[in-house]
């Protein structure tokens, strides 16, 4: 499985971004799809993940209430909705596919990296 992440960009505080994360050479239906961040100087950390059909999902408590993970119909697309970003939200954003139906927040559990995209809100 190829992932590609897209969708950053430069946002005010309290904006919106739609990320992206796209497979190629195979689909996604049998796969948990997670989202994590990497700031500079800082570890990677868990943002999100949905289970293969889209019915559960878990959030990182620094993102709850803000981002919403979704996956399209055709279930070979992730999307992470970032609502109300804040300066902290900075980061590297990577999509990660597991090789099981749920992932949860374990990044030992996503066998499949994508590139990431550079997410950078202004205050």
């Amino acid at each position: 499985v190829q992932l590609q992440a897209s969708g950053g960009g430069l946002v005010q505080a309290g904006g919106s971004l739609r990320l992206s994360c796209t497979a190629s050479k195979r689909t996604l239906s049998n796969n948990a799809v997670g989202w994590f961040r990497q700031a500079p100087g800082k570890e990677r950390q868990f943002v999100a993940s949905i289970s293969w059909n889209g019915g559960s999902t878990v959030y990182a408590d620094s993102v709850k209430g803000r981002f919403t993970i979704s996956r399209a119909k055709s279930l070979n697309t992730v999307y992470l909705q970032t609502d109300s970003v804040k300066p902290e939200d900075t980061a590297v954003y990577y999509c990660a596919a597991a090789s099981k139906a749920y992932g949860g927040s374990d990044s030992n559990a996503y066998r499949y990296w994508g590139r990431g995209t550079l997410v950078t809100v202004s205050s």
